[in-house]
C-alpha cells in the first residue's frame, strides 16, 4: 500500500491509474461528452449583471453555432446580425472602422474540451480564436444540459463596480 491507503499502482502519476471513484467520474464525463456531441443553434446570448440587468452584447437576435464531437473537441461561433458589409469584396482591404465593427460583432474559438460532470463544468483549451489573446489559454463554462437544450455560463467577471455573467442558451439542431 502507498501512502493515503491507495494500492501502490494507484499512487503513480500515470493517467491510466484510477481509483474506483475516478472510474465512475470518468464514466460520467464520457457520458456527458456523448450527450453534448452534435450541432447546437444559439437561442440567446446575454450578460446578466449583479444588479439584475440583462445586456445583449451581440444584440437580442444574435446568431451562433456550437459543435461538440464525441472525441472531445468543440468549435463555437457567435455573431451580431446585420454587421456592416465592407466596401471592398476583399476581406483584407477593410477600413479600420469596418474591421473593428466586424471583430466587435463576432466571437469564435475552438479546441479540445474537458468535461467535469461532478462540477458541471466544460473547459476548452483554446487552439484558435478570433481574439488572439485567448489562444493557448482556457475557457471555463458551467453547463446545464437536457436532451434538447444546453445553457453555458461564464464564471462571474468583474466589470467596474459590478459582476457580469455571460449566459448562452442553445438548442440541439
Amino acid at each position: 500500500m502507498a501512502s493515503g491507503g491507495l494500492p501502490l499502482e494507484c499512487a503513480c502519476s500515470v493517467p491510466t491509474c484510477y481509483t474506483p471513484e475516478d472510474r465512475g467520474m470518468e464514466d460520467d464525463n464520457a457520458r456527458t461528452i456523448k450527450r453534448l456531441a452534435g450541432v447546437w443553434r444559439l437561442l440567446v446570448s446575454e450578460f446578466r449583471t449583479s444588479n439584475g440587468d440583462v445586456i445583449y452584447p451581440l444584440g437580442e437576435d444574435a446568431l451562433g453555432q456550437a459543435i461538440f464531437t464525441e472525441s472531445g473537441y468543440m468549435s463555437g461561433q457567435l455573431m451580431r446580425q446585420n454587421r456592416p458589409l465592407f466596401a471592398s469584396a476583399n476581406h483584407t482591404a477593410g477600413t479600420d472602422e469596418e474591421v473593428r465593427a466586424a471583430m466587435e460583432g463576432y466571437i469564435a474559438y475552438y479546441g479540445p474540451c474537458e468535461v467535469d460532470a461532478g462540477n458541471k463544468t466544460l473547459t476548452t483549451v483554446v487552439e484558435g480564436s478570433l481574439f488572439p489573446n485567448w489562444v493557448g489559454g482556457t475557457q471555463l463554462r458551467y453547463y446545464e444540459l437536457s436532451a434538447s437544450q444546453l445553457i453555458l455560463k461564464t464564471p462571474p467577471i468583474s466589470y467596474g463596480d459590478m459582476e457580469i455573467t455571460g449566459v448562452l442558451t442553445w438548442e440541439r439542431r
